[in-house]
C-alpha cells in the first residue's frame, strides 16, 4: 500500500470522502502534482491538550467542557477545512451547498467560483442543473441578501430569519405598517398566483391597490415578507435574464413552515464556520438576540487569541495550525469573508480596510497564500489580472499561475490566457 492510499485510507477512517482518481482531472486544472500533495493535508482532529477530540462518551464531556485557547492559524485552517477550502471534496453540489449553509448569490457569478474552489471535477452546468431543476433556490436569506440553499434548508433558515426582515424593511419602509403586514403578505400572494413576475411588476400591481405607497416599498415588502424564489434563467451562467419571481409554495410545491427553533440553525452555522463567537452568529445572520438561544444548545466553549469567547459544536474538529493550503481564488460575496464579525482569521485588518472599501456594497474578488488573502484579482476576458497586497514569493505566484490557468479555462475558454502579477 502506498502513501497516497494510506492516506485515502485514514480520511475513510476519518469520515473524509475518498480522493478521486478520474482521469482527466488534470486537464481541468484541478489536480496536478502540487495540488495532490497539499490536497493531502487533511483536517485532523486534534489532541485533546489542543482543543479537544470528538467526544466518545460522557468522560469526555469535562475535557471538551474546558475553556481552550485557539490560535489565529489554528482558526485559520478550521475555518478553511469547514467550508471546502483547505482540500477540494468529492461531493455532488446540493450537499455541498447545504453544508456550506448556503451561498450568498447577489449576482450569478460567486456561486460558480465558490464551488469551483471547492468541489472536484465539478463543472459549472452541475450548478446550472441544480437551479433549474429547483433543487437549489435563490431567495432572500441570512443578512437580509438573496442566497442560493436547498429548498429543505429553507425551512430551517427562513422562519428564523423572518423577524429581522420584518424589522429592517418596517424600519426602511414604515409606511407598509400602516397597511398592515398581512395584507401586504395576501395581496402579494395574489399577485404572483398567475406566475412569476418581476419585481417591478409586483410592485407596480401592488401599487394598484395601495397608491400613496411608492412601487419600490411595495416590492421590497413582497420580497422580504413573502417567501419569494428568484427564479432560471436568472442566475444561471452565460445566460442574461430579466430577473422573476415565483412564491415559494408556488416553485417547489409546498410552503416554508412559519416559525421555527434558531438552535438548528446556529449549530449548522458553527459546524460550517466555528469555532466562532456569538458576535460571529449575528454578523452572519444579522439576527439579535441570539444569547438565549446560545445557551439552550449543548455547546464547547473556546477562546481566540484575544481571550474571547467561541463556542462550537460538540463534535466539531480543529485543525492543526502547521498544516499546509493551497492556494485559492474567491468571487465576490464568498463565505469566508462575510461571515464572521471578527474577520482576522482569514484577512489582516489592514488588509480588510482596502478591500472593503469598494462602493455599494461590492467587494473585490479575492486570493488566498498560505490561508490568508493576500490580494485581489479581476479576469479581463483572457487576462488573470492580481493585484497583491503584500509580498507573495516566487513559489506562490508559480502556484496561482497554475491555479489561474486552470480558473482562465473556465472563465473564457475560447480566449488566449495569460497571468498577470502587478508590482506591490
Amino acid at each position: 500500500m502506498g502513501p497516497a492510499d494510506a492516506d485515502d485510507r485514514a480520511d475513510r477512517c476519518r469520515g473524509v470522502p475518498r480522493r478521486p482518481r478520474a482521469p482527466g482531472a488534470q486537464d481541468r486544472g484541478q489536480d496536478d502534482p502540487d495540488h495532490r500533495a497539499l490536497d493531502r493535508a487533511r483536517a485532523r482532529r486534534p489532541l485533546r491538550g489542543h482543543g479537544g477530540a470528538r467526544p466518545a462518551g460522557r468522560r469526555h464531556q469535562e475535557v471538551l467542557r474546558s475553556t481552550v485557547k485557539l490560535s489565529l492559524r489554528t482558526l485559520n485552517r478550521t475555518l478553511l477545512a469547514r467550508q471546502l477550502l483547505l482540500a477540494r471534496q468529492e461531493l455532488a453540489v446540493s450537499p455541498a451547498v447545504s453544508h456550506l449553509v448556503g451561498l450568498q448569490a447577489q449576482t450569478t457569478g460567486p456561486p460558480y467560483l465558490a464551488l469551483w474552489s471547492r468541489l472536484h471535477g465539478f463543472r459549472f452546468d452541475d450548478l446550472s442543473d441544480a437551479i433549474t431543476s429547483r433543487a437549489l433556490v435563490r431567495m432572500t436569506l441570512m443578512r437580509g441578501t438573496l442566497h442560493l440553499a436547498p429548498a429543505a434548508d429553507c425551512a430551517v433558515l427562513r422562519p428564523v430569519l423572518q423577524p429581522m426582515l420584518t424589522k429592517a424593511l418596517l424600519t426602511l419602509h414604515p409606511g407598509l405598517a400602516a397597511i398592515g403586514i398581512e395584507k401586504v403578505v395576501a395581496a402579494a400572494k395574489d399577485v404572483l398566483a398567475d406566475g412569476p413576475l418581476p419585481l417591478t411588476d409586483i410592485g407596480a400591481r401592488l401599487r394598484e391597490r395601495w397608491p400613496d405607497e411608492s412601487e419600490r416599498s411595495l416590492y421590497f415588502g413582497a420580497q422580504l415578507l413573502t417567501p419569494m424564489v428568484r427564479v432560471p434563467p436568472s442566475g444561471i451562467w452565460g445566460r442574461s435574464a430579466t430577473s422573476a419571481n415565483a412564491s415559494f409554495a408556488q416553485w417547489i410545491g409546498e410552503d416554508l413552515p412559519e416559525t421555527a427553533p434558531a438552535g438548528p440553525m446556529i449549530e449548522r452555522y458553527l459546524r460550517a464556520f466555528g469555532p466562532a463567537s456569538a458576535a460571529d452568529v449575528a454578523a452572519w445572520s444579522r439576527l439579535t438576540g441570539l444569547r438565549p438561544h446560545i445557551n439552550a444548545l449543548d455547546l464547547v466553549r473556546h477562546q481566540d487569541p484575544n481571550g474571547r469567547e467561541l463556542l462550537d459544536v460538540p463534535d466539531g474538529e480543529l485543525t492543526d495550525e502547521d498544516v499546509p493550503t493551497p492556494v485559492r481564488y474567491l468571487g465576490v460575496y464568498d463565505n469566508v469573508l462575510l461571515s464572521h464579525a471578527d474577520r482576522t482569521r482569514v484577512i489582516a485588518e489592514e488588509h480588510r480596510k482596502v478591500w472593503g472599501a469598494g462602493k455599494n456594497g461590492v467587494f473585490p474578488q479575492t486570493f488566498l497564500v498560505d490561508g490568508f488573502v493576500r490580494g485581489t484579482w479581476v479576469a479581463e476576458g483572457g487576462t488573470l489580472v492580481l493585484t497583491p497586497y503584500a509580498n507573495v514569493s516566487k513559489k506562490d505566484v508559480a502556484a496561482l499561475k497554475r491555479e489561474g490557468m486552470a480558473l482562465l479555462k473556465v472563465l473564457a475558454p475560447d480566449e488566449p490566457h495569460t497571468f498577470t502579477m502587478r508590482p506591490l
